[in-house]
């Protein structure tokens, strides 16, 4: 298909799919983007509505706003199911669209390497709606706690399991110990600091594997030093309802929070193409899959090797940098021939711990405490998409370093009666 007007259709409103839309609203050229939501999520700072640090409308913002002011770019809300490159057909729930380019940026989900079960006790961290379960499940806990507090399972709804020692698990662990030590207890009188546990359980030998070895041994002494049992080295072989197995080890707990791994949509599968082992679609030089130069993978769905060996990683400013790219080439209509490789400039990495402690490495420019906090803070906020949700943001972290009170714990969705808490009791 080629049409007077070329024809573009991005996949996923995440970092990459916006920042390819923009990239792409001065050219002549139509661009569809289409997402099952209508949000587009800043997954960054995720965690801190499943500690209950921030509200779900201060880290997301409606697509269409975004994107109100290109006139060449037209929002669809639905579900890709499938790509036909062959007839250059993107397949969705409710219909189809043809295309000339395409951008295919779907995001990725929580894997439990092959035992999804353990989902349903184990959620991830991935979307607004994981966010909130979590969110739900911890607040939930602590009125199950306060009401059964004198029963021998009330240990289990004070015990949090974090599963993952990247930069997610370590927030999580991170956030739920300070809002579980420093807020909750305020407002739960019989509930005592040394009963709450939280676990962060790491298969690996260290903690933010691909930070220094210096500052993974910060990281786990600035969790310690806010209560969490950090458990290296161990992996787990099962999850529950109310326990999991940490190697030779049952932990009982209510509360168990998946952060060990990614796996890529399943779309990417139509593509027929060579996929990785965590699902990822394995890209040219230049983003564009084999066989069909008009399709482009990036963000976290992709897996690209730089011209020196490095592998770009799963992260928003990978995607941003490849969305810029892939526009360019799409805007100049350059062929396979002319088109320079794709090259990932690293602008470093970071991951906080808790309040006025990160740790940062960009280069060989290392940083740890509250500087690396500062940092962390800094750019999270820049990158916010809409100033609004920047102030909001700004005024929730000051509110929360000055009282250690968080303003969102409020238990909205739990469906839960008198006869559900008996049945958890028993």
């Amino acid at each position: 298909m080629q049409t007077s007007i070329p024809r573009i259709i991005i996949i996923g409103g995440g970092f990459g799919g916006i920042q390819a839309a923009k990239s792409l609203s001065r050219s002549k050229v139509q661009v569809y983007l289409i997402d099952r939501n209508n949000h587009h999520l800043f997954q960054p700072l995720l965690y801190q509505v499943a500690s209950s640090a921030l509200s779900p409308g201060e880290i997301a913002v409606p697509i269409r706003s975004v994107l109100s002011k290109y006139r060449n770019v037209s929002i669809i809300m639905d579900e890709v199911t499938s790509i036909d490159t062959n007839r250059r057909t993107v397949l969705m729930t409710n219909g189809s669209l043809e295309y000339d380019w395409l951008i295919v940026a779907p995001g990725s989900r929580h894997s439990y390497f092959g035992n999804e079960q353990w989902e349903q006790y184990a959620p991830g961290l991935k979307s607004l709606s994981d966010a909130l379960k979590i969110r739900e499940n911890i607040l939930y806990s602590f009125e199950l706690a306060e009401k059964f507090y004198h029963t021998s399972d009330a240990h289990k709804y004070l015990t949090f399991i974090i599963v993952g020692g990247g930069p997610t698990g370590v927030e999580m662990a991170g956030a739920i110990a300070e809002i579980a030590r420093k807020t909750m207890l305020r407002d739960f009188p019989l509930i005592k600091k040394s009963d709450v546990r939280v676990i962060l359980v790491e298969s690996g030998t260290r903690l933010l594997s691909s930070f220094s070895e210096e500052l993974s041994e910060y990281t786990k002494n600035a969790l310690n030093s806010l209560g969490v049992e950090v458990l290296t080295g161990i992996r787990i072989n099962h999850v529950a309802q109310d326990y999991v197995m940490a190697g030779n080890q049952k932990i009982d707990a209510k509360n168990i929070i998946w952060a060990a791994g990614n796996s890529a949509s399943p779309i990417l599968k139509s593509l027929n193409i060579p996929l990785d082992r965590s699902g990822r679609a394995i890209v040219n030089q230049d983003l564009s899959i084999g066989g069909c130069d008009n399709v482009f993978v990036i963000g976290d769905a992709a897996k690209h090797t730089n011209p020196n060996g490095s592998e770009t990683p799963g992260i928003a400013p990978a995607a941003i940098q490849q969305a810029k790219y892939v526009a360019k080439v799409i805007a100049k209509s350059l062929p396979t021939s002319e088109r320079p490789p794709f090259r990932y400039f690293d602008k470093g990495s970071m991951a906080t711990i808790g309040k006025a402690k990160a740790v940062a490495m960009v280069g060989s420019f290392k940083s740890k405490g509250l500087f690396a906090w500062l940092m962390w803070s800094f750019i999270h906020v820049f990158f916010l998409i809409d100033f609004r949700n920047r102030f909001r943001v700004m005024l929730e972290w000051i509110w929360y370093y000055l009282t250690n009170r968080p303003g969102a714990r409020l238990i909205i969705y739990s469906k839960k009666t008198v006869h559900d808490i008996k049945h958890d009791k028993q």
